[in-house]
């Protein structure tokens, strides 16, 4: 990231005051990685369009690698409580041409995707991963 996009982000979070700074490059690095996920990366930027629903479910996965156990923690650190914050953060970037939308995204889209308990539940996750994989029928 260059110096000119990081004042910029500097000065939005001040000016914003809800979400410091490390949020939205958090949630910038985040859209990064779920658009590398859902195979867009080499796609012209124009289609690389990523709906609420699936940064929202892109933030949740990145953190949970970036801050494992402490990804519930850091969060409410940075005052992030609800999926609604990372769309208040989105359009923030947004309204500062940081990030980019279509004409069919609302800020709507970040309402109540996911309940963070659950979703953040490194326990639960952790088991997920050590689940066994299916034996083939012989």
């Amino acid at each position: 990231m260059d110096d000119g996009f990081l004042h910029d982000i500097e000065a939005l979070a001040e000016r914003d005051g809800r979400y410091p700074r490390a949020a939205y490059l958090f949630v910038y690095d985040a859209l990064q990685h779920t658009v590398e996920k859902l195979g867009k990366a080499s796609m012209p930027r124009e289609q690389r369009h990523v709906s609420g629903r699936d940064l929202l479910y892109g933030i949740s996965e990145y953190a949970l690698d970036q801050f494992g156990p402490l990804t519930h923690t850091v969060f409410s650190h940075w005052r992030i409580r609800e999926t609604r914050d990372f769309g208040e953060i989105v359009f923030n970037l947004v309204d500062d041409k940081l990030m980019s939308t279509t004409a069919e995204d609302r800020i709507e889209d970040f309402i109540d995707v996911f309940n963070f308990d659950e979703e953040l539940d490194w326990k639960r996750r952790q088991a997920e991963f050590r689940r066994p994989a299916a034996s083939t029928p012989k």
